[in-house]
Order: structure tokens, then sequence, then C-alpha cells
């Protein structure tokens, strides 16, 4: 049976965008050989939105991560120097913000307001 999810993120710089990764996001890794590093992921949930609409095409995927204090969060990630491309917003699910990392676009942060399989978010 699947015991675990193995995600990819595309580059144009895959050195800094695993640079960030460890050091500014302070993700723990393992190298699978001439630097190639495999990031520990902390624990996550998988959701299934209908498609297309929204921008989001049948096919398409989109990784975000979660926090438990957004504010918080931001105001960490910015002391470190990360940049954000949006403001937080209040959606239904919960408020949601995107930074940039450097060589691989945007990623998503968010601070979920539904119920989650994940101990740590359910309440």
């Amino acid at each position: 049976m699947i015991a675990g999810a193995h995600t990819l993120i595309y580059a144009e710089d895959a050195g800094a965008a695993r640079a960030f990764l460890r050091d500014v996001l302070g993700f723990s890794s393992v190298d699978a050989g001439d630097g190639w590093l495999i990031f520990e992921l902390p624990p996550g949930e998988l959701g299934v939105h209908p498609g297309p609409g929204g921008g989001q095409e049948v096919g398409d995927h989109e990784l975000s991560f979660m926090c438990h204090d957004i504010e918080k969060t931001v105001a960490e990630l910015k002391e470190k120097g990360v940049e954000f491309t949006a403001p937080v917003t209040h959606e239904s699910y919960g408020l949601i913000t995107r930074f940039r990392v450097p060589g691989a676009g945007e990623i998503g942060l968010y601070e979920p307001r539904h119920k989650s399989p994940l101990a740590e978010f359910s309440g």
C-alpha cells in the first residue's frame, strides 16, 4: 500500500531552490548523490478540487505549506529575507499568501480554517 508521497519542484536554478529549502525554511535533507538533496517535509494533506475553473486546469497541481499562525510565520520568513508576492487574503478555507522560492517560482503558505486529518491542525 502507499507509504508516503514524493513531491517535486521544478526549478530553473535547482541549487538556489535547494539552498532556500535547507537554509531558510530549515528542512532536513539527505544527499541522494552528487548534491541532489531530498527533503523531509512536514506532515501533509491532499485535497482534490474540481477543474477546470478558477484559472486551474485538470492535471494542474499546487503546493502550499501550512502554518498555525500566518501573520507570525510571514513575519519570521520576512526577517530571513523571504519575498512575498501576494498579501494575506481571507478565503473561506483559511488565510493564504504566496512567496518566492529562488530559482523555482512561487509557493503558497496558508493557515487552514477547515477540518484537517492532521492531528496538529484539527484543533
